[in-house]
This record gives C-alpha cells, sequence and structure tokens, in this order.
C-alpha cells in the first residue's frame, strides 16, 4: 500500500476529515496513523480523545483482519478513553455515536468474529 502523503500533523478538522476518508475507502490503519499524530502532539485537555480516536480505528484494523479478540480489547480501551468527552464532545466529534458502535460492534465481534465491518462516523 502506498505510504499516505500528509502533513506530520494535522488540523483537528483536516485530521477528522482525512481520518474518515481513510475509514471509509477501507484502510483503518492509515486513519490510526493521521489520528496518533494528533493523538501525539494534542494539548492535555484533548489527549484522551484523540488517543480513543486513533484506538478506534486500529481496533477496526483488528477486527478487519480477522483478529476478534485484539478488536474487541482495543475498541474496549477506545471507548474508555472516550468516556469522559461524552458530554463535552471536542471538534464536532460524535462521542457518544461513536460509543454506541463501539459497543455495537464489541456486541457482534463476540457473537460473529468474522462478521462485515461497517464504517463508523467520526463526526455528527
Amino acid at each position: 500500500m502506498a505510504p499516505l502523503n500528509l502533513p506530520p500533523v494535522l488540523a483537528p478538522a483536516a485530521a477528522l476529515a482525512a481520518a474518515q476518508h481513510l475509514l471509509d475507502v477501507g484502510r483503518p490503519f492509515q486513519a490510526h496513523e493521521v489520528l496518533e499524530a494528533v493523538w501525539k502532539s494534542a494539548a492535555d485537555d484533548d489527549r484522551e480523545l484523540w488517543r480513543g480516536l486513533a484506538q478506534l480505528a486500529v481496533g477496526i484494523t483488528h477486527l478487519a483482519r480477522g483478529n476478534a479478540r485484539g478488536g474487541i480489547a482495543v475498541l474496549t480501551r477506545a471507548s474508555e478513553n472516550l468516556a469522559p468527552f461524552t458530554d463535552r464532545p471536542a471538534h464536532g466529534v460524535d462521542v457518544a455515536g461513536l460509543r454506541a458502535w463501539i459497543a455495537a460492534r464489541v456486541t457482534e465481534a463476540v457473537r460473529e468474529p468474522a462478521a462485515r465491518l461497517a464504517v463508523p462516523r467520526l463526526q455528527r
């Protein structure tokens, strides 16, 4: 797969748009790379939000590769890191929607580890 041709760190809106596009075209690991770059450079008050988003993309990567156990573990951590932002979502991130999506995917992955994976919407 060709490397991404993006600046090392994008502004939040650009990072969310790039990550959403990458998720939509089936490149969740590359979405993780975009989100991880923002996480690593984020201010303390936003850091766990970006960490949770990066973990979401990694969890999707695991599930897409057939690693249900790893996907469930990472998605669970993603939801835990996103939880504090449910009542104060930043950057238009649909935290409540993402946490509901994660809960549904975890339940689905437990029942049917090889189920086709739907892509979440990062923003409202």
